[in-house]
């Protein structure tokens, strides 16, 4: 490796997602610091190839005469359970001025002729705080932070497969990165790094993650980030191809729903239901009720996801959205028999007609619009669906300014771990952005410089040694990329929504193993990475789930634990005698778990309260002129 290969900024993002681009713009914006954005691949990740019907945006009211604050919006956040107060706080208070920048960029969301955000609700929110520019919500936000960036001239490190955060006893110093064209090792002098890296999309086969979408979150963790609440997940019901949503309206439509097998194709949600009605209505609400939650299984939408499981992961068959005819036989629906807020819903919208697919032109042309780009005609053919993996409410433990346990390393946007059990639908675009904002403003008011690149090539030397031989082995053992889509499956079976003990603790052993013998998979550099990755983030959050189950040992969130014996019944009788936590348990404590060498060392801590609301506005103007607190 010669010294051209070395780069030295202030701060280098990785990432090209909206919360990357977000922070590479504020501390280009701010001058202080010299900054560069680092990526695999820039149109890659979940913000640029992801949405649903209407992809969701969480702010603070800013439309309509319902009162709303700061500290009510935190309040909320923070009721998720399992939430650090000040996280919340942040998130709140850097809302409106997040979402009101991402306009002046010209993010399209819609306002009323008097300039009013008017909004709507969605899952986990007491208020109609929601608001959206449409299926492709985080894309739009995207393109106009990239928009942004090129004109405040923040240069775009393309096609670098970051491999390991290099550190030394002060914190961070560096990262060294893959060349995914020429398979050179490129090193990177910094004194901080901002990991905008998403969510660790890699760890599971049934996923509504874009393909080209896998996660770095192995990275934090083994350069000494802890991960937090990594057994909070969001489930749902998406398309299998493509990969995407089936949330809003794409379920308030009221579409049949349909289970294929060699014995042909049977509508199943009857076999739960008594009353067909009552099955249209639990659709119906799955539409803004999309994560998969254990306690709406006894007594509302959610039983839907577990009916779906049944039939794919019990029965091995394969489950349909058809569009083309009402469901049950129904030649004409009649919409007074469904529960008033479905009955309500629909017929304000218009659209007590028709078949499914004439509802939902009526509702949202653009979703049909959607799959028809992607090669999907909904007005013909049906649409494959699974239980999938959506999204981590978990990742890095972080401070309140976006900072991990290593000093100089932050995380932000979903690989930071700042969302509890439950969250508000579309909080996460807001958190990406209230976190990039804090974290830049840390990394800009900070004293740490980078080393000279004499210094930082010595002090890296053998860290960079051990991961070039990692990488640039030629190992005969079993194909990495193999290895990894076996992992996936194993994981989506065992720890996805419906989680065994007993078939996770065989897993955890399992990952462990394979772990240990990760330098002998063959396969490419990247391959092999991957794989490295992919284990190092699995065996964090197989122990974080045993953990959890051990300490609390009641199903909460978007998981639900099965019987001691490990058993799930075919007939879904044993799901209803499960203990279900009827609000978040342990919402007081925090489960933070530390990788190191392969092994996991779990703990609890107490959630960082919501701050006190005891400011003084001349207290706080003194201590603003004199910088005696980052803004």
């Amino acid at each position: 490796m010669g010294k051209d290969l070395i780069h030295t900024y202030d701060a280098v993002v990785v990432g090209s997602g909206a919360a990357g681009y977000s922070a590479a713009c504020r501390l280009a914006a701010d001058g202080r610091k010299s900054v560069c954005i680092v990526t695999e691949g820039v149109n890659c990740g979940t913000s640029r190839n992801t949405g649903s019907d209407k992809q969701t945006y969480y702010k603070l009211g800013l439309g309509g005469s319902a009162p709303d604050s700061v500290r009510q919006m935190a309040a909320d956040l923070f009721a998720g359970g399992a939430v650090d107060g000040d996280n919340a706080l942040c998130e709140a208070a850097l809302s409106s001025r997040c979402f009101l920048w991402l306009c002046e960029l010209g993010v399209p969301f819609p306002c009323n002729r008097y300039g009013e955000y008017v909004g709507y609700k969605t899952d986990h929110d007491p208020y109609a705080r929601a608001t959206s520019a449409g299926p492709l919500t985080s894309r739009f936000m995207t393109e106009a932070l990239e928009r942004r960036a090129g004109e405040l001239g923040v240069p775009v490190h393309d096609g670098l497969l970051c491999v390991e955060v290099l550190t030394d006893a002060d914190g961070v110093c560096g990262l060294l990165c893959l060349d995914r064209a020429s398979g050179a090792l490129v090193r990177f002098n910094c004194a901080h790094v901002i990991l905008a890296t998403g969510g660790p999309a890699g760890i599971y086969a049934d996923s509504v993650y874009p393909t080209c979408h896998n996660g770095s979150t192995g990275l934090a963790l083994a350069a000494g980030a802890r991960g937090q609440n990594m057994t909070e997940w969001q489930y749902g019901l998406a398309s299998v191809s493509p990969r995407w949503n089936v949330s809003g309206t794409y379920m308030q439509v009221l579409p049949r729903v349909i289970s294929v097998g060699e014995d042909g194709a049977r509508e199943f949600l009857g076999d739960y239901f008594a009353d067909p009605y009552a099955a249209l209505s639990a659709l119906f609400l799955k539409g803004y009720q999309w994560p998969f939650d254990c306690k709406k299984v006894h007594a509302g939408s959610s039983v839907i996801d577990l009916l779906v499981y049944r039939e794919t992961a019990l029965r091995g068959r394969r489950v349909y959205l058809d569009y083309t005819r009402n469901p049950f036989g129904l030649d004409a629906l009649d919409f007074t028999r469904l529960d008033g807020e479905a009955h309500a819903y629909l017929r304000a919208a218009d659209a007590c007609f028709g078949t499914p697919i004439e509802r939902l032109a009526k509702m949202n042309q653009p979703a049909i619009d959607l799959y028809r780009g992607k090669g999907v005609d909904l007005a013909r053919e049906p649409l494959e669906i699974a239980l999938c993996a959506q999204h981590c409410n978990g990742g890095a433990a972080v401070d309140d300014h976006w900072q991990t346990a290593v000093p100089g390393l932050y995380a932000i946007g979903e690989c930071a771990g700042t969302h509890g059990v439950t969250r508000p639908g579309g909080s996460a675009l807001n958190a990406g952005q209230a976190g990039a904002l804090r974290a830049a403003q840390h990394v800009a008011a900070s004293a740490r410089i980078p080393h000279p690149e004499a210094e930082f090539a010595s002090i890296t030397a053998e860290q960079i040694e051990k991961t070039a031989q990692f990488l640039t082995a030629s190992p005969t053992g079993p194909d990495a990329d193999e290895a990894r889509a076996a992992a996936r499956r194993r994981m989506s079976a065992c720890g996805g929504a419906i989680r065994s003990v007993d078939a996770l603790q065989v897993l955890r052993d399992e990952t462990a193993d394979t772990l240990a013998r990760v330098s002998a998979f063959g396969g490419t550099p990247e391959a092999r990475f991957r794989l490295r990755d992919v284990l190092r983030t699995q065996l964090v959050v197989l122990t974080a789930m045993l953990d959890y189950a051990a300490e609390v040992g009641v199903s909460r969130g978007s998981a639900l634990y099965t019987d001691p014996n490990g058993e799930l019944r075919d007939g879904l009788d044993e799901l209803f005698r499960l203990t279900v936590a009827a609000v978040p348990a342990a919402r007081d404590r925090v489960q933070e778990i530390a990788l190191c060498d392969g092994e996991c060392t779990a703990v609890w801590r107490p959630v960082r309260p919501l701050p006190a609301d005891d400011d003084v506005f001349e207290l706080v103007w003194r201590d603003y002129r004199e910088h005696k607190f980052v803004h």
